[in-house]
């Protein structure tokens, strides 16, 4: 037996619930109210129990169709996502989504030479560090930060994550900062990160940094904010941040970078290898990355094993 119910009756079911509405919701859909009335009454023969009250000329959900609206109004926007999602291939408009520090610093001032160099693509790009689910068509690529290894995608390794200490020329001069150990003593963003004792660890300080009080900020951007406008000395990757360091609004104190085990990657679905779009974007970034590779952060760029 088929447990699908007819297509027109869940949209009908949908339309009224949504309103709690015959006739609105026969005006949004192009039919009759006798039409949506007759698809909600074949829908509740079908489950067995009202999904609608009927009292003084108008309709309210019942419990179970209470129950069992957002079900269909979710299945429903799947389809639809699913369908504009076949649009926008048509279309070629390539969706991106990038953590929110290398998509708001490297990426996106750059994305612009890959709208030039393919003017036929569309470009439309998200920032989020959550792990982005592939399948509603929402995401074509993105850039996560991991191993490289998840099921059921093909991943490009692009560059390691890398940190180092980072801060204004005015908080060098007016806190001394001569060697590592110094660090020890002033005010560092997010000071009990366990990233701070890997990069006292690499830069020979053997003892952890011993906890202390300090300002905890939500990513890169606001850290690097904060150090711009001389407060303090913040853990950042130095990559992003070349103009800023080139121009001298920031500083990086010491050569040591502290590398963890995740990695940059240019992430897809397995199933779209050979999607034009993807194809270029590909390629681009790797095209972007033979520039930076011959700059001075040699270790970033070394595949882990």
């Amino acid at each position: 037996m088929n447990r699908m119910p007819p297509l027109a009756a869940v949209r009908a079911f949908e339309a009224a619930g949504r309103h709690e509405n015959f006739s609105r919701a026969a005006e949004e859909l192009g039919m009759t109210q006798a039409a949506v009335s007759y698809q909600i009454r074949q829908l509740e023969d079908r489950v067995g129990t009202p999904l609608f009250v009927r009292a003084k000329g108008r309709v309210q959900l019942s419990d179970t169709g209470r129950r069992l609206l957002p079900a269909v109004s979710s299945g429903l926007s799947a389809i639809a996502d699913a369908f504009a999602a076949l649009a926008e291939d048509e279309q070629d408009v390539l969706a991106i989504d990038a953590p929110v520090a290398a998509g708001a610093t490297w990426l996106s001032a750059r994305i612009g030479r890959f709208q030039l160099r393919h003017p036929d693509l569309a470009v439309k790009l998200t920032l989020s560090n959550d792990l982005v689910e592939f399948g509603l068509g929402k995401v074509d690529v993105t850039i996560r930060v991991g191993l490289g290894k998840w099921d059921g995608m093909r991943s490009d390794f692009l560059f390691r994550q890398h940190f180092t200490p980072i801060c204004s020329p005015e908080f060098i001069a007016a806190n001394d900062i001569r060697k590592p150990e110094d660090l020890l003593r002033v005010e560092r963003h997010t000071p009990n990160d366990p990233m701070w004792a890997g990069w006292f660890a690499k830069a020979g300080i053997g003892e952890p940094p011993p906890p202390r009080r300090g300002i905890v900020l939500d990513g890169q951007l606001q850290e690097a904010n904060a150090v711009l406008a001389g407060y303090g000395i913040a853990l950042l990757s130095p990559l992003y941040w070349r103009a800023d360091l080139e121009s001298g609004r920031l500083v990086q104190p010491f050569e040591t970078l502290y590398l963890p085990d995740a990695s940059q990657w240019v992430v897809h679905p397995a199933n779209r290898v050979g999607v034009r779009k993807i194809e270029r974007f590909r390629e681009w970034v790797q095209h972007e990355f033979e520039a930076e590779r011959n700059g001075p952060l040699r270790e970033i760029w070394e595949r882990p094993e």
